[in-house]
């Protein structure tokens, strides 16, 4: 009974990954007739990439990088299935000859199978070059090359062969159903007041569809690029049922709207979601209204500007596996929060705990995180996202170690990360105030500051937010000031130095902090938690072939249980 249980269990992880494999989330065919296809994903912070080929073919295959597209100067690695049984090498090519083995062999074999005419290698390596035969893998695009024979006798090619050109780091994925379609959210005619920071908010009704759809990909519509800072396309809940226009912040009702459904950043572009998980629009959701807010950061104090800008949404009838959804996390908006000047490096802290969902959700689940989008303000230099379970950090969600306010974009991970239910995610800003004599406070302010992360997910839930601020009552009693107005003072005239600094940010990190949950009804939890420690992972080192032969006789043997399961049933 055991062993046919194990078996049982072996066959459903094999077959769940035949449907969906986390790890492998983007797919190109790398020829017109679609005999060869490479999946694929990275894990930037770990430092690696994960190739998956599939050819129509049960001889030798062939896949690799090229400086110019030839044969010249190619990385490239041969593998398949022969009477021996598999072989797999590392290869690189000085000209339009056989590639020659590469001493140090920095590919690692993870499976290498051939049923029904197909050959399916999955290999692994380091973004990095590890060698002076080995080509970096970069964020600009890339010449792929293929080959392959009919036999595993490694020889000419012939026409079984070709190139793609494919942004593997920053790849963004495109379809066109047939049936698909758009519509835009966006403001109509508003003039720009004629002040630094201005958020304006417009509640307004999506488009009406008898049955669900989901969203595919989201553009901005932008009509004056110097203005617009950033968009928010926030689900207001059933309670909210008028078109309202305001500024934000400023009306009880644009208050209410707040669970994230799009976001764009200055210099992004358009979003679209992995081919299992969408945005659902029409059927049970499709009585709701929106609240579109924009960031206008008019510097110049211009008058007169009228603006249109929002987002754009393409959507089809053709579902996809899951519903997609957003979820903000990291340190709550609000006043009392402030950063110190002169700091070279200061760092704040938001935390979101996950074991707090079951009390605003009925049957909250893991959640599986695809893409991120990082944002602070002018002081924001990193930004980092780790992920914690049992206590102990196992990941980083996210890092960007060179934010640049003037570039915010919803980026892919790669790779899909499970948050399950009880893990921790802690949302960590690193801000530079050296050049500012005064204190920079949480708020919206371009000026003022923030720290966020906006996860995109799926299954989807209920969610808003998960987000913490620190005991204001803890802190003051802390610093000696318990008192509002003393605190505030002393704050203000206090003699900010590297010791003071460190201080001060120390005591924000260990003391308690309020947790806060928000459903999308506006159901909010308030828990308490402490910031955990976060450390660097260490990227993986270059890797051995040789160190690979276990996993790869593993991979081996659960995919000739497979199919003799398949013969005998």
């Amino acid at each position: 009974m055991d062993i046919l249980s194990l078996v049982l269990l072996l066959l459903s992880v094999q077959w769940s990954w035949a449907l969906e494999d986390p790890l492998l989330p983007f797919s190109e065919h790398l020829d017109p007739e679609h005999k060869v296809q490479l999946k694929w994903g990275f894990d930037e912070i770990q430092g690696t990439i994960l190739f998956e080929l599939t050819v129509n073919t049960s001889g030798w295959v062939g896949f690799g990088f090229s400086p110019k597209g030839g044969m010249t100067g190619a990385d490239i690695v041969i593998g398949g299935v022969g009477a021996k049984g598999s072989y797999f090498t590392d290869r690189h090519a000085g000209g339009n000859s056989m590639p020659v083995i590469d001493q140090k062999q920095n590919y690692k074999l993870l499976s290498l199978t051939e049923t029904d005419g197909k050959t399916v290698m999955k290999f692994q390596r380091s973004i990095e070059a590890c060698d002076e035969n080995d080509l970096t893998i970069t964020n600009l695009p890339m010449k792929l090359i293929y080959a392959y024979g009919q036999t595993d006798d490694i020889m000419y090619h012939s026409t079984q062969r070709g190139t793609k050109e494919l942004s593997l780091l920053k790849y963004m994925p495109r379809v066109n159903p047939p049936n698909s379609k758009y519509f835009d959210m966006t403001m109509i005619n508003f003039t720009v007041p004629a002040n630094q920071t201005h958020y304006h908010c417009k509640i307004m009704k999506a488009p009406t569809f008898d049955r669900k759809q989901h969203i595919y990909r989201i553009e901005p519509v932008i009509t004056n690029f110097d203005l617009v800072h950033h968009l928010l396309l926030y689900r207001c809940p059933p309670s909210v049922t008028e078109p309202f226009e305001a500024e934000c912040y400023t009306s009880l009702r644009t208050n209410l709207c707040m669970e994230t459904i799009a976001v764009w950043g200055v210099g992004g572009g358009a979003f679209e979601f992995p081919e299992v998980a969408g945005l659902p629009i029409g059927g049970n959701v499709s009585d709701f209204f929106y609240r579109l807010e924009v960031h206008y950061n008019n510097a110049n104090k211009s008058t007169g500007r009228v603006d249109n800008s929002g987002l754009r949404f393409y959507h089809t009838t053709e579902l996809r596996q899951h519903d997609a959804a957003v979820l903000g996390a990291g340190l709550v908006i609000a006043p009392w929060y402030a950063i110190p000047p002169k700091a070279k490096s200061f760092l704040t802290y938001g935390l979101c705990d996950t074991a707090y969902f079951p009390k605003v959700l009925e049957t909250p689940h893991d959640l599986q995180v695809f893409s991120v989008m990082l944002h602070t303000h002018l002081a924001g230099r990193k930004v980092r996202v780790g992920h914690f379970r049992g206590e102990k950090q196992i990941d980083f969600l996210a890092v960007d170690e060179n934010y640049d306010f003037e570039y915010q974009d919803v980026t892919n991970l790669g790779k899909t990360k499970t948050v399950k239910l009880g893990d921790k995610l802690l949302v960590e800003c690193t801000y530079s105030t050296e050049n500012r004599s005064t204190l920079t406070w949480g708020g919206l302010s371009t000026t003022d500051e923030m720290c966020l992360a906006f996860l995109f997910y799926y299954p989807a839930m209920n969610l808003s937010g998960c987000m913490s601020f620190p005991n204001t009552t803890t802190l003051r009693s802390e610093m000696g000031t318990p008192g509002l107005n003393t605190w505030l003072n002393m704050m203000s005239t206090k003699t900010w130095n590297d010791t003071s600094i460190n201080q001060y940010q120390q005591t924000l990190k260990r003391i308690d902090q309020l947790v806060v949950i928000a459903d999308s009804f506006k159901n909010i939890s308030r828990n308490t938690g402490l910031i955990p420690n976060l450390s660097v992972i260490p990227s993986a080192p270059c890797m051995s072939g040789c160190d690979t032969k276990n996993l790869a006789l593993l991979w081996l043997l659960l995919c000739l249980l497979v199919q003799f399961m398949q013969k005998y049933n």
